[in-house]
């Protein structure tokens, strides 16, 4: 094997003691990034995605209701909440279909929406594991008073995942100002395959890459879990409309002032 040595590499050819002639190079020139697109409320394409489907319904709260009807009338109100604040190209997207099939559905769906910003609506429960056997209005119930408490996911394999933190972090300031507190358990061992990473240990951001409706969108996307429902207190206060009125009031102020940022 040849030797090959690093001058040779790296200064130009010298022909019968004459140096080679020297080529002008012309200049690059400087070409500023583009700047970030003005963010108009009434032209942003909000998708509000509301979890599970009337199929696969999600969890099952202390009193034996779906958490995909929890999650439509919060996506509606919330809906109705930003398009009086002037986002008024903001869609409920409901799916249908078994669980799996409908994340990518939904993912797509919002890509071919060009949406925006998607914001995933759902409501939380707790590892079977966890669950405590009660009777409502006699039938054998589940629920877990243990843990209670909204939280807030991102996924850094989203491509715009600092927009996805920074809008996640407004909205749980916003609740947190609101008095709400967030369901700080998934830090906890106890969660086994649940456990997350927390980002923003003041408003509760945790990081979840696996999520399909977050990774696979192409906009930014933060999923809600809007509160425990299988907490029997808290399922109570998430069926109230001033529960309700009180988080899309936070996401609308949220989203006023991302938009605002942008």
């Amino acid at each position: 094997m040849l030797a090959v040595s690093l001058a040779a590499l790296l200064l130009p050819s010298i022909d019968a003691g004459r140096a080679a002639p020297v080529r002008k190079v012309a200049k690059a020139r400087f070409r500023p990034a583009p700047a970030p697109e003005k963010c108009e409320p009434r032209k942003f394409r909000i998708i509000l995605d509301v979890g599970h489907t009337a199929e696969a319904y999600g969890a099952t709260s202390a009193r034996n209701d779906t958490e995909f009807g929890f999650n439509l009338l919060l996506a509606k109100l919330i809906g109705e909440r930003l398009k009086s604040a002037g986002f008024a190209a903001t869609r409920v997207l409901v799916t249908d279909g078994k669980a799996r099939p409908s994340l990518f559905k939904r993912a797509a769906a919002a890509n071919a929406a060009r949406a925006d910003f998607v914001l995933s609506i759902h409501h939380d429960s707790v590892p079977d594991k966890l669950l405590e056997e009660w009777e409502f209005e006699g039938a054998k119930s589940y629920f877990s008073d243990r843990f209670g408490g909204h939280s807030l996911f991102v996924s850094e394999r989203n491509p715009h995942f600092r927009a996805s933190l920074a809008f996640a972090r407004l909205l749980g300031k916003e609740l947190k100002q609101r008095g709400l507190q967030y369901a700080s358990q998934y830090t906890l061992p106890l969660m086994g395959r649940y456990r997350r990473q927390l980002l923003d240990k003041d408003v509760g951001v945790y990081r979840f890459d696996e999520l399909i409706v977050l990774s696979r969108t192409n906009s930014a996307a933060v999923l809600l879990e809007a509160g425990s429902i299988i907490n029997r207190d808290e399922e109570m206060a998430m069926n109230s409309p001033e529960r309700q009125e009180l988080i899309a009031s936070a996401v609308t102020a949220a989203m006023g002032e991302f938009c605002e940022r942008r």
